[in-house]
């Protein structure tokens, strides 16, 4: 592990696997690149996973102050998937929020990505525009968060977010280090608004994700908020060839809680042989 410039932002590095086939790994909100070790373990013999700290989270800098978090972390993934493919396109995984920055990659640098692995990308844009009913109830609980937020009631607001994004356990039960760890950051959920809920970069207008020749897996939890599945029908749809599938008995933090479940599924999807 080691903190250096990437794409001009100081980005701390984790690398897992000894496989022959690079991947770019791109973690969720409010967690840091170890959160791939689960994934790591049952793919790691076919795939290095280079797993970054996003801008403003774990050990890397965050994003300046004038800048935009979605604009930097898709400059940090391009350079690294550069860097690790060699001039070839690598495989890339995200998810919840790296799988926003994953596909914008895949839409804006295509040459870079041979493969997408979405885990719950929390692209909410996409299922407005659908006009999903879950996305009304989304903006709803969604308001509670701002409005705590707003209020400078930090902590009721991370515990707000984590009830409904994290992995069962309360918030106030977690360990204080990490309890710590999600309060100091709360605000990147905001940080990442422009484009996840409101799309300044057109990531969902019409013709983008139709647009996209690749292969595509998107993988959501059954027991996750309903917005997820509505975002996962939307991009099921757009995306031409895409694969859906849902893990029963997962929540948001599936690649965490049910990575050997989903290996198998993922590797299919990446032509990979089973691991004997």
């Amino acid at each position: 592990m080691k903190t250096e410039p990437v794409g001009g932002h100081p980005t701390h590095l984790r690398r897992f696997g000894t496989g022959a086939r690079p991947a770019l790994a791109l973690h969720c909100s409010l967690a840091h690149g170890g959160a791939w070790g689960p994934m790591a373990a049952e793919l790691g013999d076919v795939l290095t996973l280079t797993a970054p700290d996003l801008p403003g989270h774990g050990h890397s800098a965050d994003w300046p102050a004038n800048g935009s978090l979605h604009d930097t972390a898709t400059d940090v993934a391009a350079a690294l998937a550069r860097r690790i493919g060699d001039g070839a396109p690598v495989d890339i995984l995200g998810h919840s929020f790296g799988g926003t920055v994953a596909l914008r990659l895949a839409l804006e640098h295509p040459e870079l990505v041979r493969s997408l692995t979405l885990f719950e990308p929390v692209m909410f844009s996409a299922a407005a525009a659908d006009n999903a009913p879950e996305a009304a109830d989304w903006i709803g609980k969604q308001a509670r968060f701002h409005n705590l937020l707003d209020q400078g009631r930090r902590n009721e607001a991370a515990a707000v977010f984590h009830a409904l994004w994290g992995n069962g356990t309360p918030l106030d039960h977690l360990p204080d280090s990490q309890r710590r760890y999600i309060i100091d950051r709360i605000e990147v959920i905001r940080a990442a608004e422009d484009v996840v809920e409101r799309d300044r970069t057109g990531l969902v207008a019409p013709g983008r994700l139709e647009a996209l020749r690749l292969p595509v897996l998107l993988a959501a939890g059954s027991r996750s908020p309903g917005v997820i599945h509505a975002i996962i029908r939307a991009l099921a749809t757009r995306i031409p060839g895409a694969r859906h599938i849902v893990m029963e008995g997962a929540g948001h933090m599936l690649p965490l809680s049910h990575a050997a479940l989903l290996a198998p599924a993922v590797r299919d999807h990446l032509g990979l042989q089973a691991r004997r």
